[in-house]
């Protein structure tokens, strides 16, 4: 018997499992959407920053919503664990760090106990999804879905592990549009997916620049932003997103593509050793004071 797509989604959860920076963001615009939403996180602490991040936006993004959702939004469940939190959920999706050795063991758990129709989605910036199934027995309901950085940038591009089921990353296409998103689906597998395999060539010469001492990340930045009409040059995304990830990305594209001179890795290993990881930690690139 083949897979099933997921039914009677309007009155099941969605479970985020991370509540970091894009876990927290991801919460929010499903809430925004009048779903019940759960998120999964060992860190007491990081469950109630992303409760209350959830608390502040997602009113505001509801009220953009067009139509308007049936239901106002609802206030973020959080838990400590996913097996508290992911029975009766339509749809799983982790945004933990950049690390197979976290996600594979995450994603043969959530397979085991999630509901046998639950979609099991990867947000990861970088993994195929068909890296993250070793050990999953129903492979056909794991997928990437990766988000931009909602609510700024709604984009999120689905992908399929080589052996997702047939319908999956349709049904995607349609309910996500609910909330908000505008879904892209990539037409076969990709490292980076489409938006952030050409943003990787971009970023990588940014950090070369810099590297070499050809330019500064303020000025590398300002020029992004004069010729090209960005809101936000590649310096202060990487500051927003967290070195710490963008080194694990940068791993990654060393890793599978040796040819790749390390210079852009080694000046983001640089500033996570320094301890700068961005806006999280008060400074990377710049410095901040909020």
């Amino acid at each position: 018997m083949g897979f099933e797509l997921p039914t009677g989604i309007a009155d099941r959860a969605v479970v985020i499992v991370g509540g970091g920076t894009l876990g927290r963001r991801i919460a929010a615009v499903f809430s925004s959407g009048g779903a019940t939403v759960r998120l999964v996180d060992p860190a007491e602490q990081q469950r109630t920053a992303a409760a209350d991040y959830v608390a502040e936006i997602a009113p505001g993004l509801s009220r953009a919503l067009t139509p308007a959702p049936g239901m106002p939004p609802k206030a973020l469940e959080t838990y400590s664990s996913v097996e508290e939190a992911a029975p009766g959920a339509w749809l799983v999706i982790e945004a933990v760090p950049e690390r197979l050795e976290i996600k594979r063991p995450l994603f043969a758990t959530l397979d085991r106990i999630a509901d046998p129709d639950a979609l099991l989605a990867t947000n990861s910036s970088s993994y195929a999804s068909r890296e993250v199934i070793t050990d999953v027995a129903h492979p056909e309901r794991v997928l990437n879905m990766h988000f931009a950085m909602p609510p700024r940038s709604m984009a999120v591009e689905l992908m399929s592990d080589g052996q997702t089921a047939d319908g999956v990353l349709e049904l995607l296409d349609r309910e996500l549009r609910v909330f908000g998103l505008l879904p892209f689906i990539a037409a076969k597998e990709s490292t980076g997916f489409i938006f952030n395999r050409i943003w990787a060539a971009i970023k990588r010469e940014s950090l070369v620049v810099v590297a070499e001492g050809v330019s500064t990340p303020q000025d590398v930045d300002g020029i992004m932003q004069a010729n090209m009409g960005l809101a936000a040059g590649p310096f202060a995304m990487m500051d927003q997103v967290g070195l710490d990830v963008v080194l694990d990305i940068e791993e990654h594209y060393l890793a599978e593509y040796p040819w790749l001179p390390s210079t852009a890795r080694d000046l983001v290993k640089s500033y996570v050793d320094a301890g700068k990881l961005g806006r999280k930690s008060g400074e990377g690139f710049y410095r901040y004071d909020d």
